[in-house]
């Protein structure tokens, strides 16, 4: 490129014309570059007196190794003018306006740079998007809000993992006299099942038999009690000893009843006592019908819904849903 227009380079990218670039041959001209994460920075690459020029915001850089970094991103002069002035990039927001005199509490330091961060996106979500510098600002907004994310999430982990570690070890040191006498616990329980329902079933039987008990000596009081009303026909004592009768065999026809009460098998002590308890357990007969009368359910919505975002997102398409296209910023 002649001497007369050293320029030539950089106007012909401004119009999006970029042309040849060497590795540590600078075109002259007006660039921004950045480091990764960080926030554009203006360049000026000049070549003066023999030799070449860089600077990078206000301290002057090594104009080779700048120009290999900047060379793709360059920027008319309004805009590097306007950037070294410390009015920021069109295109890019504002840097968090928070100083330099951070707390040295990290979730401090962090939460001052989010609430300024969130007071800008406040501001510009104000406003309706018609720009591609508008929608740059937001893009780039979004993507630094996320990063508080990140590092709120690996200084959350920092903070929180000795006490992970230390919560680990007395979990293990406890877990052995925890887990296992209670697994031995039920084993001993299961072990007495068998001895518990046949002790049960001879006391169905028991009170069976005390009810058929009860039954007989319920009839016998019932014809004592009809004797001695018969008093035209037997004497006093006679009539007073069936009444007696009866009562008699009312109070055992009671006792029987007493007797024919259920009783639940048990085995131990008090304090130590292990019975036979009933629990409630489903036996699905019709899995279909069942999936029916729950699909209103909250918690089986969430599943199917959760299934088929699974099913969608692998390309599967099952009955009862189809896969349609959704855009949003991502």
């Amino acid at each position: 490129m002649s001497e007369e227009n050293r320029w030539a380079w950089w106007q012909a990218a401004l119009e999006g014309d970029i042309g040849p670039m060497h590795e540590g041959q600078p075109e002259q001209g007006y660039y921004r570059t950045r480091f990764k994460g960080g926030q554009w920075e203006p360049v000026a690459l000049w070549f003066e007196n023999g030799e070449w020029h860089a600077m990078r915001g206000e301290r002057m850089v090594d104009p080779a190794d700048t120009w290999n970094f900047c060379r793709t991103h360059p920027v008319s002069y309004e805009a590097y003018q306007k950037a070294i002035e410390g009015a920021g990039w069109d295109d890019e927001p504002p840097a968090p306006s928070i100083g330099h005199n951070l707390p040295s509490d990290p979730h401090e330091a962090l939460k001052l740079e989010y609430e300024s961060e969130k007071e800008l996106a406040a501001d510009l979500m104000k406003k309706e998007v018609k720009t591609e510098d508008q929608a740059s600002q937001i893009a780039i907004l979004s993507k630094r809000i996320s990063v508080v994310t990140k590092k709120a999430t690996d200084f959350h982990k920092v903070e929180k993992q000795p006490h992970l570690d230390a919560g680990r070890a007395v979990d293990d040191k406890w877990r052995y006299l925890k887990e296992d006498p209670a697994d031995l616990s039920k084993q001993l329980k299961r072990h007495l099942d068998a001895y518990l329902i046949a002790k049960q079933r001879e006391e169905r039987e028991r009170q069976e038999a005390a009810r058929r008990e009860e039954e007989r000596l319920r009839r016998e009081a019932e014809e004592a009690a009809r004797k001695a009303a018969e008093a035209d026909q037997q004497s006093e004592a006679e009539r007073q000893a069936a009444i007696d009768r009866a009562r008699q065999l009312e109070q055992e026809a009671a006792a029987k009843a007493k007797e024919a009460e259920a009783k639940n098998a048990s085995a131990g002590r008090t304090g130590a006592r292990v019975s036979l308890r009933t629990f409630p357990e489903p036996n699905i007969t019709d899995y279909d019908a069942l999936l029916t009368a729950l699909k209103d359910r909250p918690e089986i919505r969430e599943v199917v819904e959760s299934l088929a975002k699974r099913a969608a997102k692998s390309g599967v398409s099952l009955p009862g849903m189809e896969i349609i296209e959704v855009q949003r910023a991502a």
